[in-house]
């Protein structure tokens, strides 16, 4: 499957938050100077303590292209996403992307993804793996244990990507339609390694943009030991569950 898509894309940003009132605003600010004025931005808030849902929805009363979707508890990252894409879908957008809260993914890259994935691919992800790639602020052990899980990923999944656990991604209408028929059993984080071996299967054709990644300098990591261990068990389940995805 190759990706077909126009120069007139209209583009829908999906952004999960939990506890990110320190950063939300500043990343909406920056997210909308390097998007169009017809793109959206929909807030996926985990009923965040510190109010995150609550600022986004009041600043969205008088800037135009924000919506908040608020969710009664804390159901993961990639829940998240996808009920974003689903909420999405009535403003009918051709491109979908997902990307953090926490300025770990520039917003200055979300150009490079939209020039990408109009070369025809399916899905594009901005990798930390490419050979000039560089992530930021990581200490060693991070980046070790992540490096083995993606390895790890690629051994057992066998999709053609380097990034299977970074989520800044840019998807077709018709990849993101895919996504939201099919019965996927993750949440979190390993969510993303799912939707692309499922993706993978149905023959949706990836491509990659070197990204440098920077580990969040305000607030606190969403993403912790446990989650991230439970990702090399989600792998395998993964591929034991490998019956193939619908059509």
């Amino acid at each position: 499957m190759s990706g077909a898509t126009s120069k007139k894309d209209k583009i829908a940003i999906v952004i999960p938050t939990y506890n990110e009132s320190e950063n939300i605003l500043s990343l909406i600010k920056a997210v909308k100077k390097n998007i169009s004025t017809g793109d959206i931005i929909v807030i996926v808030d985990d009923n965040s303590p510190d109010k995150t849902g609550k600022i986004v929805e009041k600043f969205s009363k008088k800037t135009k292209g924000i919506y908040v979707i608020h969710r009664k508890g804390k159901n993961g990252r990639g829940s998240a996403v996808l009920a974003g894409f689903k909420y999405a879908k009535k403003f009918k957008p051709t491109l979908y992307i997902e990307m953090d809260a926490d300025f770990s993914h520039k917003p200055e890259d979300i150009k490079r993804l939209v020039k990408k994935i109009n070369e025809g691919f399916d899905v594009v992800i901005g990798s930390r793996y490419r050979k000039s790639s560089k992530i930021e602020n990581w200490p060693p052990q991070r980046k070790i244990f992540s490096r083995m899980a993606n390895l790890f990923a690629k051994i057992i999944l066998n999709v053609p990507i380097s990034d299977y656990t970074n989520g800044f991604r840019i998807y077709t209408e018709k990849a993101s339609n895919f996504l939201l028929n099919q019965e996927l059993f993750s949440k979190g984080y390993i969510l993303l390694s799912e939707t692309a071996y499922k993706l993978n299967n149905s023959n949706f054709s990836f491509g990659e943009i070197a990204i440098v990644f920077v580990n969040r300098k305000r607030g606190q990591s969403n993403t912790n030991l446990s989650e991230i261990q439970n990702a090399f068990f989600g792998v395998i389940k993964i591929r034991l569950a490998g019956r193939s995805p619908k059509n």
